[in-house]
C-alpha cells in the first residue's frame, strides 16, 4: 500500500464512523479503496455474514494492511508460530481450535480468576493514587489499560509473571508491524520483539508440556498433541505458538482498547460519570453501552467462498468484505438515537463482541474487567476528568480502536 493511500486508510479508521453513516445510507454496498473491499456496515447485513460462514470465509480475517519488507520477515522467520488460529480457520478446524478456549473461558473459569483481577485492579490504581490525591496525574493507559488485561489473561493461560510484560509487548508490535508503515529499520526492531515473545511462548509450551498443570495452556498442549502420540514435535510448537500468541493479543489487547474508549467517553459526558458515580448498580449497562458506541474491535475482513448476492450487490466468489460490527452497531434501524452515548438507554444485542461462531469467547472476562476498572475509579477517583491540555488521538486501527494516550487528572 502506497503512502497517499495509507495516509487516507489512517483518516478513515481514526473516525471511521462518518464513512459507515454514508456506506448505511447508500443502496447495497460500497466498496472503499482504503480498505480494498467492500464495506458491510447494516446490522442485518453484518449478522447475515456472521450467521453464515460457509458462505463467507474467515480465512483472510486478518489480512494485514502492509507487507513488511524482507528483512524484517527474515528476522520473522526465525521465530514460531505461522499457523492457522481460531480467528482465521472455518468449519471443523475452527471448532477443533476453539473448543479448549470456550472451556478456558468458561463462567467457572473467569469466576475464579476475578479475585486476583479485583487485586490487580485495586493495586495498578495504588501506584497513581498514592501521595497524589489533591493534585493527581496519570496516563490511564500505560499505567493501568495496558497492564490490567495482559496480567489477567496471563494468569489464566498459567504464565510465569514475569513472562506477560515482554509478551503483551511482542503482541503490540506485532499489531505495528502488519497494519503501521513503518521504516524498515523498525520494522526489523518489531519483527525482532515479536520474534522474542514468540520464543518465550516456546519455552512455555515445551515446559508445560513436560510438567502439565490446571490451566488454559496445558489444556490447548493436549488439545494439539493429544491427536497424536502425545509427543511435542516441532510442528506441535509452531501451532501452539501461532494458537497462545493470537489467544494473547485478542486477550489483551482488545480489553486494554475497551478499558480506554470506556473511560473516555464516561468522561467526555460529565453527566453520566457523575450519574455512575451516584448509582453504581448501573456499570453494567455502562459496559454495554460503551461497548457498543465505540466498538473496540470494530470488525473482521471475510473472503466469499462462491457467487452471493449480499444487500442486494452481487459478488463473485473470492470477493473480499470488510464486516464493520462498528457500524453495525450505530444502525438506526437497530439502536435508536444511535450516534448518542447514553448510558441509561436500555441495553440492546449489539456485536461489539462479534455473533454466531466466531463470537468472543472472552466477552465475559472482559466485561468484568470493565466492571472492575469501574469501580475502582469512580470510587476511588470520583473527582476524575480529562487533561484539558492533552487532546486525545484515537489509534489508527480498525482492529483495536483506542486512544494513543489518555491523561487525566482529579
Amino acid at each position: 500500500m502506497d503512502r497517499e493511500l495509507h495516509a487516507r486508510l489512517d483518516d478513515l479508521q481514526r473516525d471511521p464512523y462518518p464513512a459507515y453513516t454514508r456506506a448505511r445510507q447508500t443502496e447495497g454496498l460500497t466498496r472503499l479503496a482504503e480498505l480494498d473491499a467492500w464495506l458491510v456496515t447494516r446490522d442485518a447485513d453484518v449478522r447475515e455474514v456472521l450467521r453464515s460462514p460457509e458462505d463467507f470465509s474467515s480465512a483472510m480475517a486478518l489480512r494485514p494492511d502492509v507487507l513488511p519488507a524482507p528483512a524484517a520477515l527474515a528476522v520473522l522467520g526465525g521465530g514460531f508460530g505461522g499457523r492457522p488460529v481460531v480467528v482465521t480457520a472455518d468449519g471443523a478446524r475452527h471448532q477443533q481450535l476453539r473448543a479448549p478456549i470456550v472451556r478456558g473461558l468458561s463462567p467457572s473459569r473467569v469466576a475464579a480468576v476475578l479475585p486476583y483481577a479485583a487485586e490487580r485492579a485495586a493495586a495498578l490504581v495504588d501506584t497513581f493514587t498514592d501521595g497524589q490525591r489533591d493534585h493527581g496525574h496519570v496516563e490511564l493507559m500505560s499505567a493501568y489499560a495496558r497492564r490490567l488485561p495482559g496480567e489477567v489473561v496471563g494468569r489464566i493461560v498459567g504464565l510465569d509473571p514475569a513472562d506477560v510484560p515482554g509478551v503483551v509487548h511482542g503482541g503490540h508490535r506485532a499489531e505495528e508491524l502488519l497494519f503501521r508503515p513503518l521504516e524498515e529499520d523498525e520494522q526489523i526492531a518489531a519483527a525482532e520483539d515479536v520474534v522474542a515473545m514468540q520464543h518465550a511462548l516456546d519455552r512455555y509450551v515445551r515446559e508445560r508440556h513436560a510438567h502439565p498443570r490446571q490451566d488454559l495452556g496445558t489444556e490447548l498442549i493436549a488439545s494439539v498433541t493429544d491427536e497424536g502420540d502425545g509427543d511435542l514435535t516441532l510442528e506441535h510448537r509452531h501451532q501452539l505458538v501461532a494458537h497462545l500468541q493470537n489467544l494473547l493479543i485478542a486477550g489483551h489487547l482488545t480489553t486494554t482498547a475497551l478499558i480506554g474508549t470506556t473511560v473516555l467517553h464516561l468522561l467526555r459526558h460529565r453527566d453520566q460519570w457523575e450519574l455512575l458515580r451516584a448509582e453504581p448498580d448501573r456499570i453494567p449497562a455502562a459496559i454495554e453501552e460503551a461497548a457498543r458506541y465505540d466498538t473496540a474491535l470494530q470488525g473482521f475482513r471475510r473472503v466469499t467462498t462462491r457467487p452471493v448476492v449480499l444487500a442486494g450487490t452481487e459478488l463473485p466468489a473470492g470477493a473480499a468484505l470488510f464486516v464493520a460490527f462498528g457500524a453495525a452497531n450505530r444502525d438506526e434501524k437497530r439502536h435508536t438515537r444511535a450516534d448518542t452515548f447514553d448510558i441509561t438507554r436500555t441495553p440492546s444485542r449489539h456485536l461489539a463482541f462479534g455473533f454466531g461462531v466466531h463470537s468472543c469467547p472472552g466477552s465475559q472476562l472482559a466485561r468484568e474487567q470493565l466492571r472492575l476498572t469501574l469501580e475502582e475509579l469512580t470510587t476511588r477517583l470520583p473527582g476524575l476528568r480529562l487533561a484539558p491540555d492533552r487532546p486525545v488521538t484515537m489509534r489508527p486501527t480498525m482492529i483495536h480502536r483506542s486512544p494513543y494516550a489518555l491523561h487525566l487528572t482529579w
